[in-house]
């Protein structure tokens, strides 16, 4: 059974109230899920849904959705073409629900308290849809800036996750291992595990992530050992 296939009992049990627990419910009263499923809380249906929506947050505060976003949306999460359609009316009742993202947000990081790795995984797979025209729009920016905040992520965490997506950050090492310039051998050597720990195939898969994030999640740890070695080499020569 697919994602959406689960959406009725089980998700609405993982969402209840909020929100997203009101846009679930509407979703599955006019569309045929399963709804003898139980509600056993399958990691794979709230993360889903948490990008769905924040995505449409997200389009909102930009003012447009573009063909490029449709398609990283659609390669992200390979919606069956029979579910495209209840797809469609969650992320449409989510971007024209009048309650702001800030309560989208609170809600999502509430549901993953203490599982900061999957609040990452989530404002990646946001970076990955705003990233498919190829520009972080300003609004795209300042949205996700906020929502990183309300996940709890400090300013230099966010900048890290960015740097995952977007130049010129990319290049610099140290942010993309999260350190400051001034960082010892150790601290830098421990943030280092964590994000080869965290990014680690295995990792993403026990966290119930859809699989395109664990491709996204290779070229992201590749990225960690690339600046790992080039601290390491350059400190060595200095």
């Amino acid at each position: 059974m697919s994602i959406w296939g689960k959406i009725g009992v089980g998700a609405a049990g993982l969402l209840m109230g909020g929100p997203l627990g009101a846009a679930v419910g509407i979703v599955a009263g006019h569309y045929l899920f399963d709804r003898d499923a139980a509600p056993d809380g399958d990691p794979g249906v709230a993360f889903t849904i948490a990008v769905i929506a924040l995505s449409a947050k997200m389009a909102k505060a930009d003012g447009v959705v573009t063909d490029e976003e449709v398609e990283a949306f659609d390669r992200i999460f390979r919606v069956p073409p029979d579910e495209a359609a209840a797809v469609r009316r969650f992320f449409d009742l989510a971007r024209h629900d009048t309650a702001g993202y800030e309560a989208y947000a609170s809600q999502i990081a509430r549901l993953y308290a203490g599982n900061p790795a999957v609040l990452e995984d989530i404002l990646d797979g946001l970076f990955e849809i705003a990233a498919a025209d190829g520009v972080l729009h300003p609004a795209e920016s300042d949205f996700l800036e906020k929502v990183a905040d309300i996940f709890g992520f400090a300013p230099g965490e966010y900048r890290r996750i960015r740097a995952s997506h977007f130049p010129p950050d990319a290049a610099d090492p140290y942010v993309v291992l999260g350190v400051g310039y001034e960082a010892d051998d150790e601290e830098i050597k421990r943030s280092y595990y964590r994000l080869v720990r965290e990014n680690h195939p295995d990792s993403l898969v026990a966290r119930g992530v859809p699989e395109e994030f664990v491709k996204l999640a290779n070229d992201k740890l590749a990225a960690i050992n690339v600046a790992y070695e080039k601290i390491q080499s350059e400190r060595a020569a200095g």
